[in-house]
């Protein structure tokens, strides 16, 4: 359920006026231009996170980065950002009852 909040006359009148398109922007083309350009910088601006890996996972993708000749962390960002985009899928082949009961038994056979 959603809270609504209170608000005293001014508040909707400006809400209302708001909703009615009653206001209009008293910015030249190039002001709302490099508006916009900061409203676009503000919602791509990059993040720093911190991932805990194994090492040998680390080599690996470090490989790979010179390979093609980039930066292992803007690797790391591509892989993540196409996983996000839907044009890099994940299999999680988790082990089954059986297969685990095979597993097992492969260990007391040898």
């Amino acid at each position: 359920m959603k809270k609504t909040a209170y608000l005293d006359k001014d508040e909707k009148e400006l809400a209302e006026s708001l909703e009615k398109d009653n206001w209009i922007s008293d910015l030249d083309k190039k002001e709302k231009k490099q508006y916009e350009a900061y409203a676009r910088y503000s919602l791509n601006k990059q993040k720093r996170i911190n991932i805990r890996m194994s090492e040998c996972d680390l080599k690996k993708i470090r490989a790979k980065a010179i390979e093609e000749g980039i930066p292992y962390q803007s690797l790391i960002s591509m892989l993540i950002h196409k996983y996000n985009e839907g044009k890099l899928s994940i299999s999680m082949n988790r082990p089954t009852k059986k297969s685990v009961s095979n597993i097992r038994r492969s260990e007391f056979e040898s």
